[in-house]
């Protein structure tokens, strides 16, 4: 059989492609071009090839034309990708799943109970959404969890992105992954892969992989001492201070050792009644309206303050003691500036770090003295001052040179504040503030978005794009928000992938490989084809693109089913399996890139815990795969 593929008419072409293939391989995993170059330039050299050199389709129906290698970009499941990436995107942006994420950290579950927790919710999470977003919110608060236990962010890092790999193998719109595997499958005949087809299959093995995680990763984490402390401004405090309104939920509150259930993460230093001003401890002390709480926090915190409870941190300017009406006054004012700025103005609130200079005119007077908000029509919601820590009200504060003060203002005017002597903003400290008032409907449209997939109402792709435009127009993240959340080395990668898919299936190249591989294999048992085939993948996609192993194994999954006689769905679906092994080093998956920094670890520390993993789901899969299937 492999020497009628090769003596076939096409075996030129099939040969060319297959020393493309390994050329790919190679600048995949040393990215000595970056990877949009070298799949952009694949796409190109198939299409050069091909018309140079013809190749007819299996069916007989045409031959392989750019505009089949081009189909790529207009892939179902690549838009499917890129749509869901925009959902995701926009439930990072309006803190949907900040509220949820805040419990791990509740007193009365525990540091290490909440972790446990922690994990398991990004697994679940990762089940139904991009990882990459869940990754990036859970980064923060398994860092605060680490502290609380005492132990170093190196020892708990890494598991975050483990579970949100062993969750997206679960479903169908777990990972990029699937949708690509199960698309691939239907352009070679096969009916795609159901929603929860392999759900079962996946929760078992990915139920193994936190029992390595649990019993076994513990013993080989690295310990490495984070230096985000050393070189950010992670752990610094700002003096900031929260005007109560009538309306506040801070309003009949009582501190608990010293800390108020709304505020986490923040000291409150001192608290102005009046005349009267109360320090701690305050026992006893119930908020009330029209308090002035003079508080220390680090940005985040303040982020989170400003994001949650709108207006808190916004001082009354002048003597006016209207709190409510001061504020009215005041954002409708901002209003007018947009308009007058306008229409294509974004609403979006930004927050960023300015410096005071030692020529600014700031020096020796206070916010209010200098006009900061009349000025600039942005608000300072607090002031770092390196030297000591402050107690006194914000508009009190005379200035110095070398204080940061956390500025929140709309675009336009932080831009504005760019262009002043008296302030340096610090560069790469802009943050957009989550719109709260958007999270339950981001929520409600993704929820319905994957109720409609799973029972089978609509295409995936249809309810990924109809969830993306109608989050768009709603306002829950805007036009240039939602581009900037598509990745363009997803968007080459896939299209390159999926061209060279058709050029191996077309060619004969993926017959030629699956012979080659089954007489390797040396044996038609299908366990054993399938446990091998599955090791292969698994360590590919270690080197490569999760997303490239997927469309490059899938036809050669393809072939080995159809000389075994058996269903093609079982090597698809152990290619999603496999593919979503990236443990074994950082560039397998993205979540292990975001996790790198924080948990300061080397390529080999990936090595070291992710490869015996690899091994222990590919034991997993040999053992539980004859429970699942008839094989």
């Amino acid at each position: 059989m492999i020497a009628d593929i090769a003596a076939s008419p096409h075996a030129l072409q099939m040969w060319i492609t297959l020393a493309l293939t390994a050329v790919v391989v190679v600048l995949y995993v040393t990215e000595w071009a970056s990877l949009e170059l070298t799949s952009l330039g694949l796409i190109a050299a198939l299409m050069v090839l091909f018309h140079v050199l013809p190749v007819p389709l299996q069916g007989g129906q045409g031959e392989l034309e750019p505009a089949r290698l081009l189909a790529g970009f207009g892939n179902p499941a690549l838009i499917s990708v890129l749509a869901l990436l925009v959902v995701g995107e926009a439930l990072v942006r309006t803190g949907a799943l900040d509220s949820a994420a805040a419990l791990f950290r509740h007193p009365r579950i525990g540091a290490k109970v909440g972790l446990g927790l922690a994990l398991v919710v990004v697994a679940c999470l990762s089940a139904f959404l991009n990882n990459t977003p869940v990754v990036v919110i859970f980064i923060p608060i398994i860092q605060s969890l680490a502290r609380e236990i005492g132990t170093a962010p190196s020892r708990v890092m890494m598991p975050l992105s483990f579970a949100a790999i062993l969750g997206g193998m679960t479903t169908l719109i777990g990972s990029s992954t699937n949708l690509l595997v199960s698309d691939a499958l239907s352009q070679m005949g096969e009916p795609r892969l159901g929603f929860f087809e392999f759900t079962a299959f996946g929760v078992a093995i990915a139920g193994v992989g936190f029992a390595y995680m649990l019993l076994v990763a513990p013993r080989l984490m690295p310990v490495h001492q984070s230096l985000t402390g050393q070189v950010t401004r992670g752990g610094q405090q700002f003096i900031s201070q929260i005007v109560v309104p009538q309306d506040s939920a801070l309003v009949g509150q009582t501190a608990v050792a010293g800390h108020f259930r709304d505020l986490p993460d923040v000291t409150v230093r001192m608290i102005q009644r009046g005349d009267h001003a109360e320090l701690p401890p305050f026992d006893d002390f119930r908020v009330r309206a029209g308090d002035i709480l003079i508080i220390a926090a680090p940005r985040a915190a303040l982020a989170e303050i400003a994001a949650r409870h709108p207006g808190h941190l916004h001082p009354p300017t002048g003597a006016d003691t209207d709190l409510m009406g001061e504020r009215m006054r005041s954002l409708d004012s901002e209003a007018a500036d947009t308009a007058e700025a306008g229409a294509g103005m974004t609403a979006d609130q930004l927050l960023v770090e300015a410096m005071v200079p030692p020529s600014s005119r700031m020096v020796g007077l206070s916010l209010e003295q200098y006009g900061f908000h009349q000025r600039y029509r942005c608000v300072a919601v607090g002031v770092l001052r390196r030297a000591r820590m402050i107690r006194a009200r914000l508009s009190d504060i005379r200035l110095e040179a070398g204080d940061v003060l956390l500025v929140q203002g709309r675009p336009h005017n932080i831009n504005r504040l760019r262009a002043e002597r008296d302030l340096v903003v610090v560069s790469g400290s802009s943050d957009v503030l989550p719109k709260r008032d958007k999270a339950g409907l981001a929520t409600m449209v993704f929820l319905g978005a994957v109720a409609l997939a799973a029972l089978g109402l609509v295409p995936i792709v249809v309810a990924a794009v109809v969830a993306a435009a109608l989050l768009i127009a709603f306002g829950a993240l805007n036009l240039r928000q939602a581009v900037r959340a598509l990745d363009r080395k997803i968007v080459l990668v896939v299209a390159a992938a999926l061209a060279l898919g058709e050029a191996l299936f077309h060619t004969g190249g993926a017959a030629f490989v699956a012979q080659g591989a089954l007489s390797l294999i040396g044996a038609s048992d299908p366990l054993v084809v399938l446990s091998g085939f599955f090791l292969v993948v698994a360590f590919f996609t270690n080197l490569l693109s999760n997303n490239a192993c997927a469309v490059l194994f899938t036809p050669i999954g393809y072939g080995l089913a159809l000389e075994l006689g058996i269903d093609p769905r079982l090597f698809a679906i152990t290619v999603v399996l496999a593919a979503n092994c990236s443990f074994a080093s950082p560039i397998g998956y993205k979540t292990n890139l975001l996790v790198m920094g924080p948990g300061q670890y080397a390529f080999m520390d990936f090595v070291k815990v992710g490869l015996p993993l690899v091994l222990v789901i590919w034991g997993a899969f040999t053992a539980l795969a004859p429970l699942f299937w008839a094989l």
